[in-house]
């Protein structure tokens, strides 16, 4: 037994830097941008969004591949032939990507092939799978539960941390509420509180929080505001024929106008973000 949670910060300046690839890390003073869509249909459509979200500059790209549905007739994702697609995406250019498990047995294989390693809210107290993914040395990108307390996450945070790997991330993603207007409320006092008390780096997703895209950008503008690491924003070629989360995914297009509109606001909390010219670009063959 520990005598204290190895997520509280020692001292007000203590923040954990994690790295996620060459030159992309996440908790220092540049931001993180992570975007692209909820779930990976096929290579043109992931080989479209890194290109184009190159230029934003995006530094890593989401999918999922493996999918935890609210209903068991839903899309699932595509299991391995999904996770060949970001394995060739991540070397054609040479972009680290993020991908959702689910299981203990998923592990492995996606740890082999994917730069970090997410826990999505339904998952965030699944303990086993917390340990087991203390016992890799591949950084977690840890979602707070739909109605999970700060402490609670905290305390998913620390399953991982004891078990032997420090390089956690968390994500405020929204909390359920009586309002069904957004699909969640973003709890941006959340995004502060963390940053108060535990060194580990934050990060927004306002995707979830809002559930339709055009409060998505205001949104994000305000977490940066807030003091949050980074972002991780759902965003598609063609939106509305997204196989899930169609209605809060942006366009690529409007993803990269709204990582421009945020350097301003980086640069008013002391923040920086990555520079266009030296954004991942595609590697010939």
């Amino acid at each position: 037994m520990k005598d204290a949670p190895l997520t509280l910060k020692s001292h007000p300046n203590h923040r954990t830097t994690v790295s996620i690839a060459p030159q992309v890390t996440v908790g220092g003073d540049r931001l993180l941008i992570v975007g692209g869509p909820c779930t990976v249909e096929d290579a043109p459509q992931m080989a479209q969004v890194a290109r184009q979200l190159a230029a934003a500059p995006v530094q890593a790209i989401r999918g999922g591949v493996h999918k935890p549905r609210t209903s068991p007739y839903a899309f699932q994702g595509l299991g391995s032939a999904g996770l060949e697609i970001l394995a060739d995406l991540r070397q054609q250019f040479q972009v680290p990507v993020i991908s959702e498990v689910m299981a203990i047995s998923q592990i492995a294989p996606m740890a082999a092939q994917v730069d970090v390693l997410q826990v999505g809210s339904r998952n965030m107290q699944n303990f086993d799978l917390l340990k087991a993914l203390g016992e890799t040395a591949k950084p977690v990108l840890l979602k707070r539960g739909l109605a999970a307390t700060i402490e609670e996450l905290v305390m998913a945070a620390e399953y991982i941390i004891s078990h032997g790997n420090p390089n956690v991330i968390l994500c405020e993603r929204g909390i359920r509420s009586f309002d069904g207007y957004t699909r969640n409320v973003l709890d941006l006092g959340a995004v502060v509180a963390l940053k108060q008390i535990t060194h580990l780096p934050v990060i927004v997703d306002p995707s979830h929080a809002a559930g339709k895209r055009e409060l998505v950008p205001d949104l994000a503008r305000a977490a940066i505001a807030a003091g949050a690491d980074g972002l991780i924003i759902e965003c598609h070629p063609t939106p509305d024929q997204s196989v899930s989360d169609a209605r809060q995914a942006l366009s690529l297009e409007a993803m990269v106008d709204l990582v421009h509109s945020l350097r301003p606001i980086a640069i008013a909390v002391g923040r920086s973000m990555a520079d266009p010219e030296v954004a991942p670009q595609p590697v010939a063959a």
